[in-house]
């Protein structure tokens, strides 16, 4: 099971090297880039 950890400043995946690979590959289809998925799920001020 990947943990995904949302921060301000980046994203901490932790899991097993294919789990995070997979996860990665699913988040690119979203978004182009980190801070892309940052800014989609941080909290609107």
């Amino acid at each position: 099971m990947v943990k995904i950890y949302l921060q301000p400043n980046g994203i901490t995946l932790v899991g097993k090297a294919w789990q995070i690979k997979y996860m990665l590959k699913n988040y690119m289809k979203q978004h182009e880039l980190v801070s892309d998925w940052i800014n989609a799920t941080a909290p609107k001020k």
